[in-house]
């Protein structure tokens, strides 16, 4: 059966029709909010968009999810709420779906003040047979949490709209830990902003102020704390340009402090800030042999401090044991990423530099920052196979080393918010510093709604002499000597059943090194289940 596609191929989008030898089937993302790099798609690059008026009119920043606009990918239902535009339901005959009539709710007679209501619901539970390499001593824990959002978007007009969204989330299990403010909370605001939109000339500007979900950069930097139930926002102004063929964003924000216990007791957590800029350019398209490649280049500089005792730097001493000094650390992010697809081909590459300071609390004591970080995508896809497979590798380096030394630069890369856990191992039991990793990927959709994701990464210490990391800390191994840190295949199963529910599954096994084994680490299995509904 063919069907008609939407593409967006300028600022002012038309219409491309294209005549497809498959059924229409649900579109699948593996990880929404991570770029459309490596997900699952069936059928050609120019399909991979989101349902025709879900999303915003960004013009050509409107490929692939959207993720190119800097608000978060518009893919099934309730992804990125705030990012998504319904306006296109003000004419009932374009409503197909059980929950339309909740998406544009008219207030006043010619539609121009409207309401969209969201949800999400959650359920996930999973198996760590020895977390953090045998480290925890929770071996054989299980836990299962439960998040529930909802969301309701007014526009007023059409230069004004506020955001606002309830969360809740709660946590129990048998030998489990860390149920700490991330997995629990009691009904608060987890988003609340208003926007301004004014087209200007040939671009379309805004400024958001308040609670918000910040996505504008890439996920291995930072992510939204989905695998925790309380998800990252912060508090502060917004301001963005988007034109024809290029966008601009600058940010302040500060963070959003959610260890209160009490109902709507969240408040701003002064401590942690996070600033930037980030340019983002429509690339002119281009040919290597028959693949037309779309891509774009993002430019960015993110900057994060990290006042009081929130800052952490690792010091091993001479007995090869590492201990942790806390304080207030400042780190800047100067980078780019350019990403692109075609037909075949996909790709991401990425390189930032890391500079800042570290002072130790309640002392002079301080140290320079010079760290850096290179993370690349490549793969190729067969959209008319019978699995419609996506075979590629992703290789990741980040900077480490020198801390035996009580001076000089700190040369070990950090990712303090969250970046996308599944990016380098499913477990979470390495993170990001001091690594090395070569991933090979395979995807497959061998179903009308069904996807699965094989990845077998192999890590390395980057500095023999540094600490090995977990996505919180330094591990205390004195005795791992050597480089090798072990190979951590995993799959990823998904179904999507319909628009509306999602079923996800991961299996994991972390194979330890023999160094890591000798040091008294421990390898071991991962599995996650993660049902969820949303509308």
């Amino acid at each position: 059966e063919g069907y008609a596609a939407e593409t967006p191929s300028s600022a002012a989008a038309s219409e491309e029709r294209i005549t497809v030898h498959h059924a229409e089937r649900p579109a699948i993302q593996n990880f929404p909010r991570a770029g459309f790099i490596e997900q699952a798609r069936r059928l050609t690059a120019s399909q991979n968009i989101a349902p025709v008026g879900r999303q915003q009119k960004w013009g050509n920043f409107n490929r692939g999810n959207g993720e190119g606009s800097g608000f978060g990918p518009v893919g099934r239902y309730g992804i990125a709420p705030w990012a998504e535009d319904w306006s296109y339901l003000r004419d009932k005959r374009a409503r197909k779906d059980f929950f339309d009539p909740l998406k544009f709710i008219a207030l006043n007679r010619d539609g121009t003040i409207w309401l969209s209501l969201s949800g999400r619901s959650r359920a996930r539970n999973w198996y760590n047979q020895f977390p953090m390499l045998g480290t925890n001593t929770h071996s054989h824990s299980g836990r299962f949490t439960t998040r529930n959002m909802v969301g309701a978007d007014l526009h007023i007009g059409k230069h004004v709209r506020i955001f606002g969204q309830l969360i809740n989330g709660t946590a129990a299990g048998w030998s489990g830990y860390g149920y700490n403010s991330t997995f629990r909370k009691r009904l608060d605001v987890g988003q609340l902003f208003a926007e301004y939109q004014q087209t200007i000339g040939n671009a379309r500007t805004g400024v958001i102020f308040g609670r918000q979900q910040f996505l504008d950069a890439p996920s291995y930097i930072m992510y939204d704390r989905e695998t925790q139930n309380v998800q990252l926002t912060w508090n502060g102004p917004r301001a963005y340009a988007v034109f024809p063929h290029v966008r601009f964003d600058a940010y302040d924000f500060v963070g959003t402090n959610i260890t209160p216990r009490a109902m709507f007791h969240d408040n701003q957590d002064w401590t942690t800030r996070l600033y930037g800029f980030d340019t983002t350019f429509d690339v002119p398209a281009f040919n290597i042999g028959n693949q037309h490649i779309r891509s774009y280049l993002d430019l960015f500089w993110i900057g994060f401090h990290l006042g009081g005792k929130s800052g952490t730097l690792t010091h091993i001493s001479s007995s090869n044991i590492p201990s942790t000094i806390t304080g207030a650390t400042t780190r800047n992010n100067l980078g780019f990423r350019w990403y692109g697809t075609a037909h075949n081909l996909e790709y991401a590459l990425g390189a930032l530099w890391q500079g800042g300071r570290f002072t130790q609390y309640a002392s002079t004591y301080s140290r320079n920052v010079s760290a850096y970080a290179i993370n690349t995508t490549l793969g190729y896809r067969y959209p008319a196979g019978l699995l419609h497979p996506f075979a590629g590798l992703q290789t990741d380096l980040y900077s480490g080393g020198n801390e035996t030394r009580s001076e000089g630069k700190v040369n070990t890369y950090i990712a303090p918010f969250s970046p996308q856990n599944p990016y380098l191992d499913y477990t979470g039991y390495v993170g990001a510093g001091n690594l090395v990793s070569v991933a090979p990927v395979l995807i497959g959709s061998p179903g009308g709604s069904v996807s699965l994701k094989i990845k077998a990464p192999l890590l390395w210490r980057q500095k023999h002499g540094g600490s090995l990391y977990s996505v919180n800390s330094a591990y205390n191994l004195p005795k791992f000597h050597g480089h090798f840190v072990g190979i951590a295949p995993n799959g990823l199963f998904t179904w999507a059943i319909s628009p509306h529910l999602n079923w996800v599954q991961d299996f994991a096994w972390f194979e330890a090194s023999r160094g890591i084994r000798r040091a008294g680490g421990k390898s071991g299995a991962f599995y996650q289940s993660t049902f969820s509904f949303a509308f």
